[in-house]
């Protein structure tokens, strides 16, 4: 399948949704979350996409029933917001995707909750590390193993490790678009990178070992051996030169 190229005008239309999702974030990490329930929380989120002229990517996407995915501590991804209680101590991974004029941005952030363990905190710096690094390999020229290297090379020499179930994507008028970003160097199709491109760079690492499982609810993905989990994700545009990150720079 083709990779869809993009034009200036549906570039600025998803930095519309990614500004969106960045004033999000900005708000949630000012909140104390102790005590809140994550449904609480998807309703901000769902609210805050609404007022602002957009409407929220994952409600309703292939039967998702919530606007924004929360999953906690070994939680990977895709988790459900419900009437559970945040604590104390608890990694909390939001992943948001908005809808503006019928382009898509994506990204999710970690937020540690109160006093967490020194491993969890540096978990969330090399995560933080390894998108950012991935993030400076997107460019024309470069092939998708080139930010897949940069993410796993990052990830392992701490000691992490990278999920391999679950990938990057290409992002646009359709959440999941052409091509795929593994976060470790895979076999199979490695495309050039060329100006138009639109894609989510999102490395998820664990603690642990790298095999996860889906959880009875038919889609929370969770570590397999219960250890801590860990993502970060921005929309990034390649460029003639260089590239744009649609959902801003990862915060220092």
């Amino acid at each position: 399948m083709a990779i869809p190229i993009k034009d200036e005008e549906a570039i600025k239309k998803i930095a519309v949704a990614g500004n969106i999702i960045f004033g999000i974030f900005s708000e949630i990490s000012k909140m104390d979350l102790v005590g809140m329930k994550t449904i609480e929380l998807n309703d901000y989120v769902d609210t805050a996409i609404n007022d602002r002229g957009a409407s929220p990517a994952f409600l309703n996407y292939r039967g998702f029933p919530k606007s924004c995915c929360i999953s906690l501590n070994n939680e990977v991804v895709h988790g459900i917001p419900d009437e559970h209680k945040i604590a104390s101590g608890d990694l909390i991974k939001i992943d948001v995707g908005v809808k503006y004029h019928g382009y898509i941005a994506d990204a999710a952030r970690t937020f540690a909750v109160g006093k967490i363990s020194k491993d969890a905190r540096v978990l969330i710096e090399v995560t933080k590390q390894a998108l950012r690094e991935g993030i400076k390999a997107a460019k024309k020229g470069n092939r998708i193993s080139d930010i897949s290297r940069r993410v796993q090379t990052i990830v392992e020499t701490n000691g992490f490790s990278v999920v391999r179930e679950l990938t990057g994507h290409g992002v646009g008028q359709v959440l999941h678009e052409e091509p795929v970003i593994p976060n470790f160097v895979a076999s199979g199709p490695n495309p050039v990178l060329s100006t138009g491109m639109v894609i989510a760079i999102e490395p998820m690492v664990n603690r642990g070992d790298y095999q996860v499982k889906t959880e009875s609810n038919g889609w929370t993905i969770s570590t397999r051996d219960g250890s801590l989990s860990c993502h970060f994700e921005d929309t990034i545009a390649i460029l003639e030169k260089g590239n744009i990150n649609l959902t801003r720079v990862v915060e220092n």
